[in-house]
């Protein structure tokens, strides 16, 4: 950021890229953004370090951020913690090799598993019939996953999901390590684990090998900007080599600067904002399970084992005996009340509750969720209890993804052999990934969630009417 600041303040004459030139060359772009962001929307020079391969004021930024986190080494991301997950996947296996996840991975661990050739061994979660959600990995699960399979090279956690429920993340990293296995954390949602009191275990304070860390979701930086964290036995200039091979060479310093400030604001006053978000969280949670039907969980949920923690930072709600699917609230929050929340699938809404909100912000939801279940609860007879559907894995993404397929209508593909992703996204958890059996459980599914308002993504079909199978008799 400083760095940033002095390069605002000279008098260069630029005769680099970008061409708008500080702006000069794109007013309209300067009236919608301001003069002050185009200033700093500038190219690699040797002031400012380049982030290939970082020598200087990146260098030292990276190495502040890996103080605050408590890890050996943070490297910088701009292509979002999509490319953080990718990253720690493809440095850690390749072609054949066996990585150990849970099914309810975000699809960029399954993209990573596409391009790199990795088989992936699913742990498929235990669900909560309730609430219709995948938990974390239960002990008895991976204990026999990696006794089964003692050749596997990494595993890989959700910590937390997207509901905030977390795994015994630090005796999955024991078992790993004891196996000679590598432990790979999804922290999209955990940033603020690193300065929250009584928060559930980081990935780095565990002993994890590697973290992807999204700093623009609880941390607050910019949309895309994200943090890849290393431990002490990780490579990291092979990481860095790993890493080049898919990002941009033209890092935005707009987002490098704000992983920057927003490090600096975190290591000083993380503790005291996420306590103000705990104390948001607590309040709406007991508001709105005073309104009936809606259930807001928290930390009661605790089992030991598959729900071993929970981020109570997270103001999850179930809808189902509503009569209402969450993309349904999801919905009239957004079109009637003016309210735009994280996401809503079949049964659940996600509100994200962070340091920019105000009190009253917090009382017109609540309010408004009242009001929904006055004017719009149906019976809930007819209603999908579960948002997760347990695959029968055929072949490998990879292999999957690059064989010969052929496109058939919805209805006819039970049996088949999917050769794309599905998923309601958010929160981008595939139904079907590449290689899976398609079921007419399935199909029900991705009807249901059609009818319902989801955001089905994925499919070369826009609208998931048609599915590419794989073609062959073998395949089904």
């Amino acid at each position: 950021m400083e760095a940033l600041e002095r390069i605002r303040h000279d008098r260069l004459v630029p005769f680099d890229v970008p061409g708008h030139k500080r702006g000069k060359g794109n007013l309209e772009l300067v009236r919608f953004l301001g003069e002050q962001c185009l200033s700093v929307d500038v190219n690699s020079m040797k002031m400012l370090d380049n982030l290939c391969h970082p020598v200087g004021v990146i260098k030292e930024a990276e190495e502040l951020a890996a103080e605050a986190f408590g890890a050996a080494h943070a490297f910088f991301m701009v292509g979002g913690t999509t490319s953080a997950v990718q990253a720690m996947i493809l440095a850690s296996v390749k072609s054949g090799d066996e990585i150990i996840l849970p099914r309810n991975v975000h699809q960029s661990v399954i993209n990573a598993l596409v391009l790199c050739g990795a088989a992936p061994v699913y742990i498929n979660p235990q669900t909560d019939p309730r609430l219709g959600i995948a938990l974390g990995m239960s002990m008895k699960d991976v204990k026999r996953t990696v006794n089964e399979h003692p050749n596997a090279k990494a595993i890989f956690v959700n910590n937390p999901t997207y509901y905030g429920i977390c795994s015994d993340l630090k005796q999955i990293t024991q078992i790993a390590h004891e196996k000679g296995m590598l432990v790979l954390v999804d922290e999209a949602h955990g940033t603020h684990f690193y300065f929250g009191k009584g928060m559930p275990i980081s990935a780095m304070a565990a002993g994890a090998d590697m973290a992807a860390v999204s700093m623009h979701k609880s941390g607050g930086s910019l949309t895309q900007s994200s943090l890849l964290l290393c431990g002490e036995k990780v490579n990291v200039h092979y990481t860095r080599q790993i890493i080049n091979l898919t990002q941009t060479t033209s890092g935005s310093y707009l987002l490098l600067s704000s992983l920057d400030i927003t490090r600096r604001n975190l290591a000083l006053n993380g503790e005291e904002i996420f306590e103000k978000i705990k104390r948001f969280a607590n309040y709406a949670r007991e508001e709105i399970n005073a309104i009936g039907d809606y259930y807001a969980y928290s930390a009661e949920l605790i089992n030991g084992d598959s729900i071993f923690g929970f981020d109570t930072t997270k103001l999850s709600v179930n809808t189902l005996r509503l009569g209402l699917a969450g993309i349904e609230v999801y919905d009239l929050l957004r079109d009637e009340y003016g309210i735009q929340i994280e996401f809503g699938d079949l049964g659940n809404i996600l509100a994200y509750i962070s340091v920019g909100d105000k009190n009253k912000n917090i009382e017109r939801l609540i309010s408004a969720l009242y009001e929904i279940r006055r004017l719009y609860k149906k019976d809930d007879k007819d209603m999908l209890e579960s948002n997760y559907v347990s695959p029968v894995v055929v072949t490998s993404p990879s292999t999957a993804f690059y064989a010969e397929k052929i496109s058939l209508p919805l209805r006819e593909c039970t049996g088949k052999v999917c050769a794309e992703f599905v998923m309601c996204y958010p929160p981008g958890i595939p139904v079907l990934a590449p290689g899976e059996r398609i079921t007419d459980e399935i199909i029900s599914y991705i009807q249901y969630a059609n009818e319902k308002g989801c955001v089905i993504t994925g499919p070369e079909s826009m609208d998931a009417s048609k599915l590419n199978v794989l073609k062959g008799e073998q395949y089904g």
